[in-house]
């Protein structure tokens, strides 16, 4: 019988393909399904503990953020003790990350403190670089390959009770390195799993688009010309602010897009459902969150022009600022404050998209989906901030795309 949070999940067409149920249940695996998302699988017995466990944390059912929630009056950045706008100081780092290496440089500095033992990140598959692949990193050597975006389905929970089991044997601690629906699920998860608090003392997350279908990455190869048994290193983004998409090729060469051809007409242009109804892609659950501190052009659209890289970096929690403040004293960080009201013209479509989530929400509801529980993330404040006849347009647009099974 298949359990009630896969049943759930299906329904609603809400998975994040974070791979949280595979860590609770050895009952379940994660597999790639048409286009290529990561999706659960059962392939065993999954217990009503295991099942109720997984529904407790399932970023595709709920998302809770009350222990540290969005503040009613400012709803759409999330938690805040500081603000601001900055990058790595390696400018090597600087340069060959996606947008300043200012996670990394976080992450270089909690290693080298001390702080934690190893990292978890996804990084490039070897075996396949245009999909993904969860790793530790234990130098700044790992986490400087693992730097740079990856605009792919990744599962980093199910590996989860593997590396909670090694740390806690092994009586280290690890950063873990996610999008926030990665983050929250994870948050979620450590109040019923004590190892977690006691293992994970850092928590990063980066401002989240969406996830694009593995179909989606293979026709940029089509655009570029190139097959997928051709290639041998594939970068999304990095090299330069923005910087290219780059796919190498055995015989050394290499060809490239711009990032406005290959996420802004391609990638962005299949993105799996959930991530249209997310309430929290800026990673209010992290301690920090990081973003591309994009400069606004003369129409108030963010320019990718090549430019020197820029993080947008939040620190939302006591641990998330003491890691910020040491790492800038070390010298390994620069980061000024900004304004909040700022974000938006960095980062104007995540501000869309939570104004917006209320709408989509009702659209749900009117066609018979279940709609996953939201809590402590203001959703109905960031709504309000929306024009109404843009609220009813985002309604109206997904209720036509569920009729004619688009959506």
């Amino acid at each position: 019988m298949k359990p009630g949070f896969l049943a759930r999940v299906e329904k609603a067409d809400s998975c994040t393909g974070c791979g949280l149920c595979a860590a609770v249940s050895a009952g379940i695996s994660m597999a790639e399904v048409p286009p290529g998302w990561a999706r659960p699988r059962q392939t065993g017995p999954v217990s009503a503990a295991e099942d109720d466990a997984i529904a407790a944390a399932c970023p595709g059912l709920v998302v809770d953020e009350r222990d540290n929630p969005h503040d009613p009056a400012e709803p759409l950045w999330g938690p805040q003790l500081f603000t601001g706008v900055g990058h790595a100081n390696d400018a090597e780092l600087r340069h060959h990350a996606s947008s300043g290496g200012l996670i990394s440089a976080l992450l270089g500095h909690a290693l080298a403190s001390g702080q934690i033992d190893f990292v978890v990140q996804v990084r490039a598959d070897p075996d396949r670089p245009t999909g993904n692949i969860t790793s530790v990193s234990r130098s700044a050597a790992d986490i400087f390959g693992a730097a740079g975006s990856r605009y792919a389905a990744s599962s980093p929970l199910a590996g989860l009770e593997g590396w909670l089991a090694h740390a806690e044997q092994a009586g280290e601690r690890f950063a873990f390195v996610g999008k926030p629906c990665d983050v929250a699920a994870v948050r979620a998860r450590a109040k019923a799993d004590p190892r977690i608090g006691a293992r994970v003392p850092l928590m990063i997350a980066f401002f989240c688009a969406g996830i694009p279908s593995a179909r989606a990455v293979g026709r940029i190869l089509d655009r570029l010309e190139v097959k997928p048994e051709d290639v041998t290193a594939f970068r999304f983004r990095g090299d330069g602010w923005p910087g290219r998409c780059t796919a190498t090729l055995k015989d050394g060469s290499s060809r490239s897009m711009g990032y406005d051809d290959s996420w802004g007409q391609i990638l962005s242009k299949e993105i799996q459902f959930r991530c249209k109804i997310c309430p929290d892609a800026v990673g209010a659950a992290a301690d920090v969150a990081c973003a591309d501190a994009w400069y606004g052009d003369a129409r108030g659209y963010p320019s990718f022009e090549e430019q020197d890289g820029r993080s947008l970096v939040m620190a939302r929690t006591v641990k998330g600022l003491a890691l910020l403040e040491a790492a800038q004293a070390a010298g390994r960080v620069v980061a000024e404050p900004v304004a909040v009201s700022e974000i938006a013209a960095m980062q104007p479509s995540q501000a869309r998209r939570k104004r917006q989530i209320a709408a989509r929400l009702w659209a749900m509801r009117v066609v018979g989906r279940p709609v996953p529980r939201y809590a402590g993330l203001a959703v109905a404040e960031a709504s309000r901030l929306e024009p109404l006849h843009l609220r009813l347009k985002a309604f109206a647009g997904l209720v036509r795309r569920f009729i004619r099974g688009t959506a």
